[in-house]
């Protein structure tokens, strides 16, 4: 997948125009079911002889308007193009959310940013979908304007799943409630952290339970609780992955600060090695309990030994 940071860069990018582009426009926070399906509805539009795009915005535009008071994103801008090109886009424009571009009035949006400089043949959008200045621009706007200017226009219904509508909002609150089931649901497959292992306080090597504590690139992980799930060693030759129990917490036993800023640590089953300075990627497959804090440190080992042999038991089955 080609990455063009910002429209006016498209052409000294690719050395050409799109060539019939299906642009499906979005934040593409999470990348989850619904998303999905606007892309695969850009992919169907654009064969045989289309050039898949998603047209989306950095920052998000909830952060350009909120600050510190927006929500945290799922997921990071690498990973968010690491998703889209999985899903088969073939051009992502990551176009920045500046003051200029809140101010463009809705229909130069559609003839300016997507007819004058994507070229777009087709536009593909969600049933939530606003634009302009002020967030006037809706679906029915964009038809209009778009026709005018022979260009296709298609609405992706809602997606729910369960009953419930997929959307990064949800998907945010079943995180950081711990509810990662919930989460994998909507997005299509588990919710993932990637981090950076660094040097921690070292007491899992002193109980037999080494750990590797991870400086997470992105903005939100998991309500405090012990998890089964995979860490993917990134930078390691085929990316090898291992079964771990993850703890997110402030590890009470030990720590009495409840305030304390939460830690993210995994135990790789089967592995022995340093993982220092490595990147890692966390998959969290399912909840074991709540994070608690114990007596002593034979309570808490006993505790561990039975979170390892249920996280076997779990990703087992997950293999069966």
């Amino acid at each position: 997948m080609i990455v063009v940071r910002g429209r006016s860069h498209l052409v000294s990018t690719l050395g050409r125009p799109l060539r019939r582009a299906a642009v499906a426009i979005g934040n593409f926070d999470g990348v989850h079911r619904g998303h999905q399906a606007l892309l695969a509805k850009a992919r169907d539009v654009a064969r045989p002889d289309g050039e898949t795009v998603a047209l989306t915005f950095d920052p998000h535009p909830a952060r350009f308007f909120a600050g510190d008071a927006a929500p945290p994103l799922l997921m990071s801008l690498p990973r968010r193009l690491e998703r889209l090109a999985e899903e088969g886009v073939q051009v992502t424009v990551v176009e920045p959310f500046d003051a200029q571009l809140a101010a463009l009035e809705a229909e130069a949006f559609v003839t300016d940013v997507l007819g004058r400089d994507l070229g777009a043949s087709h536009v593909v959008v969600g049933y939530d979908f606003s634009f302009g200045r002020g967030r006037r621009g809706d679906a029915e706007l964009l038809q209009e304007v778009a026709g005018r200017l022979g260009m296709g226009v298609s609405v992706v219904a809602k997606v729910k799943v369960h009953g419930l509508t997929c959307s990064s909002t949800q998907i945010r609150q079943f995180v950081r409630q711990g509810h990662v089931t919930g989460a994998a649901a909507l997005l299509g497959r588990p919710f993932t952290v990637d981090g950076t292992v660094v040097h921690g306080a070292a007491r899992g090597r002193t109980i037999g339970y080494p750990t590797a504590n991870l400086s997470i690139e992105g903005e939100l992980v998991p309500g405090p609780g012990i998890y089964a799930g995979r860490v993917t060693c990134l930078d390691s030759d085929g990316a090898p992955t291992f079964g771990a129990a993850i703890s997110v917490g402030r590890n009470p036993t030990f720590v009495a600060d409840a305030t304390a800023p939460l830690v993210v640590e995994a135990f790789l089953l089967d592995f022995s090695g340093d993982l220092y300075g490595q990147r890692l990627r966390v998959t969290f497959a399912d909840r074991l309990r709540d994070e608690a804090r114990f007596d002593d440190v034979g309570a808490l080992v006993r505790q561990i030994e039975r979170d390892v042999e249920q996280t076997r038991a779990i990703l087992g089955s997950e293999r069966g």
